[in-house]
């Protein structure tokens, strides 16, 4: 079946539903995402952070799938930030991808300490747009605070915010400010994975009981009650998984509905306790990973 889609600000349309590679090792790459372009994603999304690109760009090329149908995104690391280290990193990612056009290119993480660099490297984006070499650019784990000094500075609003968002974690705030000023919030870890609850201990959103009992009345699994919960909000949301039951068990969401008391539910379950980095504490000393030129 075909995947629905939604309408960023510049009118390019993106699947509802995308694959990610995140944490997914280079030589199993290829594999997952043939696995996902079989079963029916049309979105892929990595990262040049990821070490995975090449895997991505094989998978696709293998596959048989015209390249028009598949968007692909991927991010631009911060130890690559700045005017034209951004613009030698697209070449990176673009040879590595194998494509000569990238559909969605965002900056992987503000670097609020050294947000001039941050400026820079998005100027980088929109010159790449504006030349035709992405059709769409955008950033991930924005605050909204990043996001209005970015906005202040450049031209083009993003079209994506890429954030965790999952029941634990909702970022309420992050997704507001998304939607006032038009950037569609595109949700990485949407089913949780490893979640903190208030108290610091850990557990996992898939054993929510909550999750679980909406999910046995609609004989659907706790993630893909998640995802749906995901869509119907109107955010993007990006699965991932190397296990090829898991791949089509996360593609399996477009045919059911959750009520609107379940939404709310659901919505009620948020501990505010962050699985991620701290967007604040980011920084090259840090975070910096020297991606390679090949």
């Amino acid at each position: 079946m075909s995947v629905p889609t939604l309408t960023l600000n510049n009118g390019v349309e993106i699947p509802a539903l995308g694959f990610g590679v995140y944490q997914t090792p280079p030589d199993e790459t290829a594999t997952a995402v043939r696995t996902a372009l079989d079963v029916g994603y049309r979105h892929i999304d990595t990262a040049a952070a990821y070490l995975n690109e090449r895997g991505v760009g094989d998978a696709i090329a293998q596959s048989g799938i015209d390249r028009s149908e598949v968007f692909l995104e991927t991010k631009i690391w911060i130890t690559d930030y700045g005017y034209d280290q951004t613009l030698h990193a697209f070449d990176k990612s673009a040879g590595k991808l194998g494509v000569e056009q990238i559909d969605l290119l965002i900056l992987h993480q503000a670097l609020p300490g050294e947000f001039e660099l941050t400026i820079d490297a998005y100027r980088a984006l929109e010159k790449l747009y504006s030349d035709g070499r992405v059709r769409a650019i955008g950033v991930s784990n924005f605050m909204p605070d990043h996001l209005s000094r970015l906005l202040e500075a450049t031209s083009i609003v993003p079209a994506i915010n890429q954030v965790e968002v999952h029941p634990y974690f909702q970022q309420r705030d992050v997704l507001a400010t998304d939607t006032e000023h038009g950037v569609l919030s595109q949700a990485w870890s949407p089913i949780g994975g490893i979640t903190f609850y208030r108290d610091g201990s850990a557990g996992s959103t898939l054993d929510d009981q909550v999750i679980g009992t909406i999910a046995a009345a609609h004989g659907k699994t706790a993630a893909q009650v998640m995802l749906r919960w995901h869509l119907q909000q109107g955010r993007q949301a990006i699965p991932k998984s190397v296990t090829p039951a898991r791949i089509a068990e996360n593609f399996d969401i477009f045919d059911f509905e959750l009520t609107d008391a379940e939404i709310a539910e659901i919505d009620a379950l948020d501990t505010g306790v962050r699985g991620g980095p701290e967007p604040e504490q980011i920084t090259r000393e840090n975070f910096g990973l020297d991606i390679p030129e090949a």
